[in-house]
């Protein structure tokens, strides 16, 4: 499929430029002696070194070169363009433009010859560092500790039978005098009211001076 042709001021630019350059060179060569077909092929030369130029200048900036070439292909094509503007009188060509019209094309020939020819730099290798020994990471693998046995539900112990505690009678051991007793009563109750707690055999036995064991059978009857 063929695409189709977008109307560009660039491009116009450029047909129109190529266009009169070209006519200007014709022109300027068919003054300086150059007829007929040969007076055509004078800006087919200067056009073809242009490009030629142009294109190293593209692959290569750093070709000095190729910028020498430019700017003489340039320096033509604009030389043609003012000499054909009426400063120069084109009946009557001095003999130093005679002479480097019929020399362009040798020096076209060379010019592209050694642009056609001329080295491409060679890129510098680039250095890849080797890879080295593939380090396999140690993986360690922890086992899950196994569940341990089920055992039986133990059997719940036979409860002992506790002994059923033995009531204690308490028996006086000497036999306290009724009067004695009721005379013990009121001073367990004055020592209660006192102190709030019941009297104590010891301390019967200190306040009355009675033996250990009548004062302990009257504080065990009081209780």
């Amino acid at each position: 499929m063929f695409r189709t042709l977008r109307p560009d001021a660039v491009l116009i630019q450029a047909v129109i430029a190529g266009a009169l350059s070209f006519a200007h060179l014709h022109d300027l060569a068919a003054a300086a002696g150059q007829d007929g077909w040969k007076a055509w092929a004078y800006p087919v030369s200067v056009d073809l070194l242009l490009v030629a130029a142009w294109r190293r200048m593209r692959t290569d900036t750093g070709n000095r070169d190729a910028w020498l070439w430019f700017a003489i292909a340039l320096i033509a094509s604009l030389g043609a363009n003012v000499a054909t503007a009426g400063l120069l009188d084109m009946s009557d060509v001095p003999d130093w433009l005679r002479i480097l019209v019929a020399g362009w094309p040798a020096l076209a020939f060379l010019g592209g010859t050694l642009l056609a020819h001329a080295s491409h730099p060679t890129p510098e290798p680039v250095l890849v560092p080797e890879p080295g020994p593939k380090t396999v990471a140690e993986v360690t693998l922890e086992r899950a500790p196994e569940p341990a046995p089920e055992l039986p539900p133990a059997e719940p112990a036979a409860e002992e039978p506790r002994p059923e505690p033995t009531p204690t009678v308490s028996v006086p051991a000497v036999p306290v005098p009724p009067a004695l007793l009721a005379h013990a009563q009121k001073i367990a109750d004055a020592h209660r009211a006192q102190t709030g707690a019941p009297i104590d055999a010891e301390t019967l036995r200190t306040r009355h001076g009675m033996p250990a064991a009548l004062a302990d059978s009257i504080a065990l009857q009081l209780a």
